[in-house]
């Protein structure tokens, strides 16, 4: 399709975000999952998939389905950006990219009709934007015929780690697009081997182009409890701050299934658009070597790192000095609280050594050192019998809400910027090196009026030191 008509219908991205991305622990977590992480430039993941759609005039405003966990996370890397979303719809629960793609299109419909809509990750990596391009040209044009598109990744090695899309006829009329003529799962090696030498298979991305109203339609004939849900869930969803909240208790209803199981392997109206386009889910930590630069040993360093007689590894430092010696085909990630070590062939079992935490109730299995807040963040940097020391940091602007602990007492340091503090009927001003007291029970707030990042040490000293020791009055973000 040519550049100005698609320009006259442009197209909708979805961009999904309800991943937790378990196989990059321990730098991915469950509070903070791969797609708002740095992985591949300066920019997260989720930033990359925001810019490759907001700066090419094919798109609309993007329209965001997210775990409501990571709203506030979300918001903010996106409006680093200066991009406005069309909105940012909040799941209560996972259920799967199917039903993800049905809210979207049942809300892109509800004002454009004939919406075309690009479902996509936002934890991908795509590094040959032209050829992105000319990708969505392509399956735009199928979509406009009546197609349900998906985008099939030219493979170049036997790689067991992905599903296959196997191409059938060519579509008429539209050069690069064909008829889907079989989905596959993740093969074996020898099977994998199989289809790369026969050239009409391609990896599954798990990226779809196709006009909204079809897919409902479709997806109305094949799974009607989980539209029926869907619609519900969106008709009783509730505005919060910049947010879209669906009903809990409907979404629950949905069927927990992906678009291609729900749909793209029963219709008649599949079709696959084959690219080479530079393209990872970065998805284990042998992809991110697969995607990095290495050195002269094969190897990739990133952070303070040391490496002698190390070939083909990957080796990250995310705190501290990493050092090895004499090693060969390895992944290391060293986190402020974690250390892996593991094979560079068993990257994709990384995702069970978190499961097993996660039975053993580790709180390294989803919690991150620094945990985020919509206002700034905080880390602990120590813990003690009734004591803990955090570093808080308050975004410029920003404000904690009203709130007093039944448990602890707290001591604020300002190590750098301005604090405004609110401490039951007194409000004080507090610089560089001052400090102040709030005793237990005591009504308290810590604002940053100032144009700078704002440091803080809180010692807190009691009884009980857990995060649900909280009562909020007064709250910016809706959490009262």
């Amino acid at each position: 399709m040519a550049q100005a008509s698609i320009g006259a219908r442009r197209i909708h991205p979805v961009i999904l975000s309800g991943g937790s991305g378990t196989r990059l622990w321990p730098m991915s977590r469950a509070h903070y999952p791969k797609q708002f992480l740095p992985l591949t430039s300066r920019h997260s993941l989720l930033q990359e998939a925001v810019e490759r759609v907001a700066t090419d005039a094919r798109f609309a405003a993007p329209l965001f389905v997210a775990n409501d966990e990571h709203r506030f996370i979300l918001a903010e890397q996106v409006r680093a950006l200066d991009v406005a979303p069309l909105a940012i719809v909040l799941e209560p629960i996972g259920r799967n990219t199917a039903p993800a793609a049905c809210v979207a299109a049942l809300a892109l419909t509800a004002s454009e009709p004939d919406a075309l809509m690009l479902v996509m990750p936002s934890d991908h990596v795509i590094t040959d934007l032209a050829s992105f391009y000319g990708a969505i040209d392509r399956a735009a044009a199928a979509a406009a015929m009546g197609r349900l598109v998906t985008f099939g990744i030219e493979a170049d090695r036997p790689e067991t780690g992905y599903g296959y899309l196997k191409r059938g006829a060519a579509l008429d009329g539209i050069a690069g697009a064909f008829e889907l003529g079989a989905f596959v799962e993740k093969p074996d090696r020898d099977r994998a081997q199989t289809y790369l030498a026969a050239g009409d298979y391609s990896w599954n991305s798990g990226i779809f182009l196709f006009p909204a109203a079809l897919y409902l339609a479709e997806l109305q004939r094949l799974q009607p409890d989980t539209v029926a849900a869907c619609r519900r869930a969106l008709s009783a969803a509730k505005r919060d701050i910049d947010f879209l909240r669906l009903d809990k208790e409907a979404f629950g209803k949905a069927e927990n299934k992906s678009i291609d199981y729900a749909v793209m392997e029963h219709t008649a109206h599949a079709a696959v658009v084959p690219v080479a386009m530079g393209w990872s889910d970065a998805g284990t930590w042998d992809a991110m070597w697969r995607l990095s630069l290495q050195d002269e040993d094969d190897d990739v360093r990133v952070g303070d790192v040391v490496a002698e007689d190390t070939k083909r590894s990957y080796l990250r430092a995310e705190h501290g000095l990493l050092v090895t010696l004499g090693v060969e085909d390895l992944v290391v990630i060293s986190t402020a609280d974690a250390v892996m070590v593991a094979r560079r062939d068993r990257a994709e079992d990384v995702s069970s050594v978190v499961k097993r935490l996660q039975r053993e109730g580790r709180a390294e299995a989803s919690a991150n050192p620094i945990v985020h807040r919509p206002w700034g963040s905080f880390r602990s940097i120590h813990q003690g019998d009734r004591v803990q020391v955090k570093h808080i940091t308050v975004k410029p602007g920003a404000k904690l809400s009203l709130q007093m602990h039944h448990h602890r007492a707290e001591h604020w340091v300002v190590v750098s910027g301005t604090a405004k503090v609110v401490r039951g009927n007194d409000e004080v001003i507090l610089h560089e090196d001052q400090s102040t007291y709030i005793p237990i029970g005591t009504p308290h707030r810590l604002e940053n009026p100032g144009k700078i990042m704002l440091h803080v040490i809180e010692v807190q000293s009691g009884s009980y030191l857990g995060e649900d020791d909280i009562v909020r009055f007064e709250d910016s973000y809706g959490r009262s």
